[in-house]
Order: C-alpha cells, then sequence, then structure tokens
C-alpha cells in the first residue's frame, strides 16, 4: 500500500507557480497534511468534499486539490469558481485508471491544459486542469499569479519562507551534461546603491519572472538564464543586504554587479 505521503510528493509536483504563499483547498482534507510537511510555503485549507459549506471567494485559491474524492460536476465548478486564473485543480485518484471520458470530463466542466496520467506503476490516476486565463499575454499571466506579493518590500516582515535570486550560470548547461571535473558557478544579480551592493532578491518565482522578463526586453538585464530558490535562512545566513521585490526602475538608476552565491545552498526549484 503506498503511503499518502507518496501520494502527497506526487501531488506537490503539479502546484502551480504562486506568490510568497500558495493557497491551498484541500477536498476532504486527506492529503493537505502531506503536502505541508513537503512544502513550507502552503496556506491549506480543508473542506469538505460537499461544496456547499464552502466559505471560499471566487478567484481566490492557486490550487484546489482532491484525494479519493469522487470528482462530481457541482464539485468541478466550484472549485473551477474558487481558483483564480491559472490556478490548478489536482485529482488523485489512487484506485483509478486514466481514460478519455476524465479529459471529457474536465473539458466540459471549463477547465483548460488538461492531464491525466497513471499516478504510478502500481495503479492510481492522476488528473489536472487549469483555471482559463483572462489574457493571453504571458506577462500579465504571471502577474496574477505574483499580484498578492505587492506590497512585500519590507524583508523584516516578510512572512514567507523562500526567497528568490535571479542568476547567470556558467556553463549554461544541466548538472547532468557536465564534463568531468567541470563544475557550476552562479553568480546573482545585485546593484550599487550608496556605495552599497544589494542582492535582487524576490518573494516568489512569479514575482522574479515577472520583473525580469520586460528587464531583459529592454535590454536592461544580460545573460540571466536561472532563477534561483532559496530558503530565508540560507538567505540571511550570507550576510548581504537584501532587496525585497524592488521597483524595476532601480536598474535604470544603480549600477549592476554579480555576486557569488553556493548553488549547492539552493532548495529545488519551483515548475
Amino acid at each position: 500500500m503506498t503511503p499518502v505521503a507518496d501520494w502527497g510528493a506526487l501531488i506537490a509536483k503539479h502546484l502551480p507557480p504562486s506568490g510568497a504563499t500558495l493557497r491551498v483547498l484541500d477536498l476532504g482534507g486527506a492529503i493537505g497534511g502531506a503536502l505541508a510537511a513537503l512544502r513550507a510555503d502552503l496556506d491549506v485549507t480543508a473542506a469538505a468534499a460537499d461544496p456547499a459549506g464552502w466559505a471560499v471567494a471566487d478567484d481566490s485559491i492557486d490550487a484546489v486539490v482532491a484525494f479519493g474524492q469522487q470528482l462530481s460536476p457541482t464539485l468541478l465548478q466550484a472549485a473551477l469558481s474558487a481558483l483564480r486564473p491559472g490556478g490548478r485543480l489536482i485529482a488523485l485518484d489512487p484506485d483509478g485508471l486514466p481514460s478519455a471520458e476524465q479529459v471529457e470530463t474536465l473539458t466540459a466542466a471549463g477547465y483548460t491544459r488538461i492531464l491525466v496520467e497513471s499516478a504510478q506503476a502500481s495503479g492510481g490516476v492522476l488528473l489536472r486542469g487549469e483555471k482559463a486565463h483572462t489574457t493571453a499575454d504571458t506577462l500579465a499571466r504571471i502577474r496574477v499569479a505574483a499580484g498578492r506579493d505587492d506590497l512585500l518590500t519590507d524583508l523584516n516582515r516578510y512572512p514567507g519562507r523562500y526567497l528568490y535570486l535571479l542568476i547567470r550560470q556558467t556553463p549554461n548547461k544541466p548538472v547532468w551534461a557536465l564534463r568531468d571535473g567541470e563544475a557550476l558557478a552562479w553568480r546573482a544579480v545585485a546593484l550599487t546603491v550608496d556605495d552599497q551592493t544589494v542582492l535582487l532578491a524576490f518573494s516568489s518565482l512569479a514575482k522574479a519572472v515577472a520583473f525580469m522578463q520586460p528587464a531583459v526586453l529592454a535590454g536592461q538585464i544580460c545573460d540571466i538564464n536561472k532563477v534561483g530558490k532559496f530558503s530565508v535562512q540560507t538567505a540571511h545566513a550570507w550576510a548581504l543586504p537584501l532587496l525585497l521585490n524592488p521597483d524595476s526602475g532601480l536598474l535604470a538608476e544603480h549600477p549592476q554587479t554579480l555576486l557569488t552565491i553556493d548553488p549547492a545552498t539552493a532548495e529545488q526549484p519551483d515548475e
């Protein structure tokens, strides 16, 4: 029998990008504890399988997860309403098998980017669907996920568990492609402000990408090929000043530099 923790690890791989805290609605309350044990940045709320008792605002949830729950049309519609644009329904039936009917059911309920696959060799099926975005603009979509972090600029009051840095990795290749004797080197984007070097830090992957993408297009940032994820405790151990969720206008006002960061101190990357 597969432990619940293993099922939770499988679901966790499908959680969407979010702000500093990812809001999860756990239908039936069966899998939220396993997810919270894996991800310190989750805000998990248990909810009854019957949506009649939910007290959830529309467009307010990053992910709705269901373990061993029957996905009725009423439940699918309620979950879709609760999800923010780009949010995901992730359901795992440990006793089920993938079928075309499951894809049709999610499609009929209004979900997009649907995935139905075998959960593992011993059985089970994982279903995933997204709430459609309201725009085709990729940057605007990223800002939806990062929007709740707009006021997070004071590192001393930052409630999140992770920070993200803009990284230039050399050589620009995955670990498995390194030759013998070849090692990865990471250097993070920093600015010189009032004769002090400060690292640019972000509260979420979405926030980092929302800052980086227009800066790259404007030629203000070059050769950045990675976003590194670090625990707040690791960041404090650097004893370096950090600027949390900086305004992009600072790039034109202050000289840039790169600071060496040990890639071994990074967390597992987000999707």
